[in-house]
């Protein structure tokens, strides 16, 4: 008998890695509810597009009944990838199409969400549901309170909140540590024709730009966009203290000129023609050797649990593989209660982001060295 039967889940936020957890949840018969700050499902999705990993998202899929779907929809050629000096020379091209554990398939943001809700039972994901606070009940259960003024009731509750997870200090105070880069995020939709020299270097795939001790990366979409995220080393609060307005697009420009000062002009058609909302983002990393006390009925998972910059491309493979893992633990007889099954999930899931996030703060120092693109070219050609 799992330690879940009857009991009433809640996962707050409709992420990868929230509905991955309500995907398996379900297929097991358990009571589900996903609650989403998202308005509803037409909501465009950000961000670039997703590579995952046999052992990790792949793996989760699998068990998820849904490679079928993840193969119609994914993008054949995203993965192809060009290191590029600040003069837009390509220094290395990988063709992609990796075979076996190389083999990392690229999916946008949007089509993996679609394919997550389209297995979920019909109103599993309460839309407009942006998490205030919980209260512990006196029968056990743990009231949700909402921003638009509703409330919840569940036995168990998951964190699936991401980055800035409010559930996460529930459970502990253990703080994450600025890593020393800051990001600013742009998009240019229709790039073929707003940006067509970038369009053509990205060649439907990704680019890494590397130089000064500073990035460009840019990724192509399926929808015809791309999007593009600077990394430069900077204090903390450099986005606030700098006075730039980020949806002043002259503003952006001007100081992108000024800190990417020598770089090619290839690079200004990202600024000149984005969508005129930027997001700077200071790059944070959970403290590698942190632990807490099980809770008998929450817990995290993803970014909310193990945050890490995204230099190593593991972010949502690592809140897939939480999923499944977290699933497994819960719906396992080996358990006596959903305490247990929590410790023990927690206590796997913690040592496995600690060695990922030790690589991922590797990955970011290299990149923003002096010897970058070396360091890049060597990983992908190790026996040089």
């Amino acid at each position: 008998m799992n330690s879940i039967k009857n009991k009433n889940i809640a996962i707050v936020g409709g992420g990868p890695g929230g509905l991955t957890l309500a995907r398996l949840l379900q297929m097991n018969g358990a009571h589900v509810k996903v609650y989403e700050r998202d308005l509803n499902r037409e909501v465009r999705v950000q961000g670039a597009t997703l590579d995952l990993h046999d052992e990790s998202g792949l793996k989760a899929l699998r068990a998820a009944g849904l490679m079928n779907e993840f193969e119609a929809n994914y993008r054949p050629g995203a993965d192809k990838m060009r290191i590029v000096d600040k003069s837009a020379q390509i220094i290395y091209a990988d063709e992609g199409g990796g075979e076996g554990g190389f083999f990392r398939p690229e999916i946008d943001r949007g089509p993996l969400r679609e394919i997550m809700l389209n297995s979920l039972q019909a109103d599993t994901v309460v839309w407009d549901s942006q998490f205030v606070a919980l209260e512990q009940q006196s029968d056990g259960t743990i009231k949700l309170e909402f921003k638009n003024g509703t409330v919840a009731y569940a036995d168990v509750v998951i964190a699936a909140d991401g980055a800035n997870s409010k559930i996460r200090p529930y459970i502990t105070p253990v703080k994450p540590f600025y890593a020393g880069i800051s990001v600013v995020e742009g998009a240019v939709y229709h790039s073929a024709t707003a940006s067509p020299r970038i369009h053509q270097l990205l060649n439907g795939g990704k680019i890494f730009a590397m130089g000064d001790e500073k990035t460009i990366i840019v990724s192509s979409k399926g929808d015809g966009s791309l999007v593009f995220y600077t990394g430069c080393k900077t204090d903390e609060f450099w986005f606030r203290e700098s006075g730039i307005d980020f949806n002043d697009k002259t503003q952006v420009f001007a100081w992108f000129e000024q800190e990417f000062a020598g770089w090619d002009a290839i690079w200004d058609e990202l600024f000149e023609n984005a969508n005129p909302v930027f997001i700077p983002r200071p790059q944070y990393c959970m403290p590698l050797d942190q632990t807490w006390e099980a809770q008998p009925n929450i817990t995290m998972l993803g970014d909310a649990a193990h945050l890490m910059p995204p230099y190593a491309g593991e972010g949502v493979n690592m809140a897939m593989l939480d999923a499944l893992e977290l699933a497994e633990c819960l719906l396992s007889d080996q358990y006596t209660n959903i305490h247990a099954a929590i410790a023990a999930y927690e206590e796997q899931m913690r040592a496995r982001a600690s060695e990922i996030g030790a690589i991922t703060l590797e990955q970011t120092a290299s990149l923003h060295s002096p010897q970058a693109i070396e360091n890049m070219v060597a990983m992908f050609r190790p026996e040089e």
